[in-house]
């Protein structure tokens, strides 16, 4: 059995308007994953759609309390980093810009270590009009089909990183 995201009361996949679940078995250590993963402003290397994050504060890594900007699929957000845990969870908090519906999303990663490298689950919970109409009316499916995209390219991402540290790891004939 898999972890699952800790959830703050508010974003509550039970009463929460939108809800995807997306996960993956990965070739690849926890350490490799988890690198791509705080390495926002470098998403796009592996993930295009996510080409324009900006982290905010703090360092150019993803920690607790990172306060960081993305825009996705044409929307700008703002994100805060509330769960850090390395090589295991990764959660924040999003906030819509200039939205006035009071429109929110929580999005966590949880990385469990198996014998062959690791599980990746990722869960994101969406409230208000905004997410409603955008992501529940005109594509219904959308937050799935996105996060389904990018924990597959995150996997191919992370074997090919590994492989190419074993193979720097091997020694020379």
């Amino acid at each position: 059995m898999y972890d699952k995201v800790n959830w703050p009361e508010r974003y509550d996949p039970k009463i929460s308007a939108l809800y995807a679940l997306n996960d993956i078995d990965v070739k690849a250590p926890p350490e490799v994953v988890w690198k791509l993963l705080v390495d926002a402003e470098n998403w796009s290397n592996y993930f295009p759609p996510e080409d324009r994050v900006k982290i905010l504060t703090g360092g150019s890594e993803l920690a607790l309390g990172t306060h960081f900007s993305r825009v996705t699929v044409g929307f700008p957000m703002t994100l805060d980093v509330t769960e850090y845990e390395p090589f295991t969870r990764l959660s924040w908090a999003t906030t819509v810009d200039g939205d006035e519906t009071d429109s929110s999303a929580y999005h966590g990663w949880v990385i469990t270590p198996t014998d062959n490298g690791c599980h990746v689950l990722t869960e994101e919970t969406q409230q208000g009009s905004f997410f409603v109409e955008e992501l529940g009316r005109k594509h219904p499916g959308a937050l799935y089909r996105y996060h389904q995209d990018w924990v597959e390219r995150l996997a191919r991402a992370a074997e090919a990183e590994a492989e190419t540290e074993a193979e720097a790891a091997k020694p020379a004939p």
